[in-house]
């Protein structure tokens, strides 16, 4: 064989890589390279998940990511699976689940799997799944009162106790709403301090914070080591600023990651509540617009 077209096994390896990537998403520039352990939170693919867990999953990790985040978990299955059989598929694909996210339970007090209905036991499931961190994903409207924020605190703080006890941090995710004012004070400010700095830490929407009027460096700057989750998702330069993919919109993201050793950050997770192009397509631009800058 003529030595100028040999191919070593590595480069062979990641050629045929970069061609996945461009069969995957073909409109798309060729990954320049991969992004550390990036993540994704998974509600971003919840219409196609029901339909083929494996095969999403699989086009997930092609893409190049490395961790998932997960929602959804009901009486002890994660998307209809056992920690054990969820487990064994997220390591044949070469993806981990560092963070999940769960609900109070104060609107669903039947559902299980709750901070407030059968606790412990989502907390023995995250933790033979392996994971690190289990976040309070969302307050729902009827929750949103001052006083709901207080009964949140406390539930906030007892909660993070029991995820304490099983070597997992927990964490609350915030939307828009923490951010407006209600009898003088921000619910997210009252969050910020009411609770256990080292119980509680929070992981910032940098998407929703932005669209509240609020810098995320300002925050970690408030906060120290308060931030060691992140979730990324652009805001779009219209009028509505809507959802748009990591790098295609208004927010200087790099600014954000050069701040990351004051937040405390350890995982960052591509998130993008409504895509108007192909939801694998939106993560795939998000992928390869985070592998461009210093992370």
């Amino acid at each position: 064989m003529n030595g100028s077209l040999k191919i070593s096994r590595s480069e062979f390896l990641k050629t045929s890589a970069l061609a996945m990537a461009a069969a995957l998403a073909p409109s798309l520039d060729v990954l320049a390279k991969p992004a550390k352990s990036v993540g994704l939170q998974l509600y971003t693919l919840r219409d196609l998940l029901p339909k083929d867990l494996e095969g999403t999953l699989k086009k997930v990790a092609e893409i190049g990511y490395k961790e998932v985040e997960l929602f959804g978990y009901s009486d002890g299955k994660f998307f209809g699976k056992t920690p054990t059989e969820f487990s064994a598929l997220l390591k044949s694909l070469g993806l981990s689940a560092p963070s999940g996210h769960y609900t109070t339970g104060n609107t669903m007090p039947n559902a299980k799997g709750t901070l407030k209905n059968d606790w412990k036991r989502a907390v023995d499931d995250a933790a033979a799944l392996g994971q690190k961190y289990m976040v309070c994903a969302y307050l729902f409207p009827q929750e949103r009162t001052m006083d709901d924020y207080k009964r949140h605190i406390d539930l906030f703080n007892k909660s993070a106790e029991v995820c304490k006890a099983s070597g997992i941090q927990f964490a609350y995710h915030n939307h828009d709403f923490e951010f407006k004012e209600m009898d003088g004070q921000l619910p997210y400010d009252m969050i910020l301090k009411g609770t256990d700095p080292n119980l509680v830490k929070m992981e910032l929407d940098l998407y929703w914070a932005s669209f509240a009027g609020q810098d995320p460096v300002a925050l970690f700057k408030k906060h120290p080591g308060r931030f060691p989750l992140w979730h990324a998702k652009d805001m779009a330069k219209t009028k509505e600023r809507e959802f748009a993919e990591v790098g295609e919109g208004s927010i200087n993201f790099q600014r954000i990651f050069d701040a990351k050793k004051i937040a405390g950050m350890t995982h960052y997770f591509v998130e993008q509540d409504v895509c108007k192009r192909p939801p694998l397509e939106s993560i795939a631009i998000s992928y390869r617009n985070l592998s461009k800058l210093s992370v």
